[in-house]
């Protein structure tokens, strides 16, 4: 089919907070010279967002609703990448990827729930590598910082060492900022979906979920404080280890397992600096606990009731401008070869990671599958971040968004 559209991009969502923040974001930077337009399902409420952004004439607004098959069918057949903020995408999101993936048109989302996308890769599979689209999930923060460190980790061993490492151990070493709200709405959507279906509790747990047909050795639990020799510091769990761990084992295996079937991958939020003995330890005792105690919290369905009620159903809900550019973070990866050789990756974010800067990350990621990224190199199908664009979506972070990949001295 031809890829000549009268967009390169579309957000689609441009009228919810981060909808709205990708919008500024493409218009202050310039988009990379893209042809980009605005959907939503308000041509009044996208009117506004484009007078109060100042954006030019030249971005068109597009009406469609997340549940109108026709609409969304005419929107995907008129850009070559399509961009969607509007979740959970377990209630909203199924009609647009299937049309994406029926139309040849890529796409791209924040999706950060491992249910949903374990249903839709075999679904849409077929189609997306009949019609040649590339379905990219979890653009934001879950999970490019996290599936591209360890891609970018991996291609210094290679260098380095002339082979991968066997193991990787991803720790959050610094951040500020809170999750997003879509985050957290993901969160009860699942906890629903597993209340209705108990069954799902072994799919959230089993860290190759996403790599149907494959199942790799055990995996390090993630659960309870435990010291981290590597990183010489007490660690706990982190919340978004859940989806990240299960995306980085479908990018080896959609590589075609370059890290080896064997590959063992952690994530972990560190609570004490180097060296810090019993501070960190009893941190990291803490975190596990608030941990559980957050689960149960949401797993009670008068809490997520409240929740819905009066948290996330306010309009235009998120931090300010000024904690948006407060916030910040520093990812350590860290690996050993085959030989013992030690090698670590050190990953910085300049923004907030649910807002500030999970909005660089999939303009970025939808810019470099239309510019950067053929079709014969990665054609179509369901991708995750670090197997459709790697090495490319790393530069690309490191020039325009913020984001910095080094290998620590």
């Amino acid at each position: 089919m031809s890829f000549d559209k009268e967009f390169d991009l579309i957000v689609f969502g441009a009228t919810g907070f981060t909808g709205r923040l990708v919008a500024e974001y493409l218009h202050l930077s310039g988009a990379a010279g893209a042809r980009w337009a605005v959907a939503g399902r308000s041509l009044d409420r996208l009117g506004r967002v484009r007078d109060e952004l100042n954006l030019p004439p030249s971005v068109a607004l597009l009406q469609a609703d997340a549940g109108d098959a026709a609409a969304l069918n005419a929107l995907v057949g008129r850009a070559k990448v399509v961009l969607t903020t509007v979740g959970p995408y377990q209630l909203h999101g199924e009609p647009l990827a299937t049309a994406c993936a029926e139309a040849g048109t890529d796409y791209v989302d924040l999706c950060g729930e491992p249910l949903w996308m374990a249903r839709m890769i075999p679904k849409l599979t077929p189609l997306a590598e009949k019609s040649g689209a590339r379905i990219v999930f979890s653009c934001g923060f879950d999970s490019i910082p996290f599936d591209l460190g360890v891609v970018y980790l991996q291609a210094e061993a290679e260098k380095r060492f002339g082979a991968p490492l066997p193991e990787v151990r991803g720790r959050v070493a610094r951040v500020k900022g809170a999750a997003s709200g879509g985050t957290l709405a993901s969160m009860m959507e699942t906890l629903e979906a597993v209340r209705r279906e108990p069954g799902l509790v072994k799919l959230m747990a089993n860290p190759f979920a996403l790599t149907p047909g494959f199942k790799g050795p055990r995996q390090p639990a993630d659960q309870d404080p435990a010291y981290d020799d590597w990183a010489d510091a007490w660690s706990g769990p982190f919340l978004m280890a859940t989806i990240n761990t299960k995306n980085v084992h479908r990018s080896n295996a959609l590589r075609g397992h370059p890290w080896g079937a064997g590959f063992v991958y952690s994530e972990r939020l560190l609570t004490g600096k180097p060296g810090q003995g019993d501070k960190g330890r009893r941190k990291a005792v803490a975190l596990a606990r608030l941990t559980k105690l957050q689960s149960l919290a949401l797993g009670f369905r008068p809490t997520r009731f409240l929740l819905r009620r009066f948290v996330l159903t306010q309009p235009g809900d998120g931090p300010d401008k000024a904690a948006r550019e407060a916030g910040h973070y520093t990812l350590w990866f860290t690996g050993k070869s085959a030989r013992g050789q030690t090698l670590r990756a050190v990953v910085k974010g300049d923004r907030d990671p649910g807002y500030g800067s999970t909005c660089k990350l999939i303009s970025e990621a939808a810019l470099c599958l239309v510019q950067d990224v053929g079709r014969d190199a990665t054609p179509g199908g369901v991708w995750t971040p670090g197997a459709a664009m790697g090495l490319a979506l790393v530069r690309r972070l490191h020039e325009r968004a913020g984001l910095t990949f080094e290998i620590a001295p």
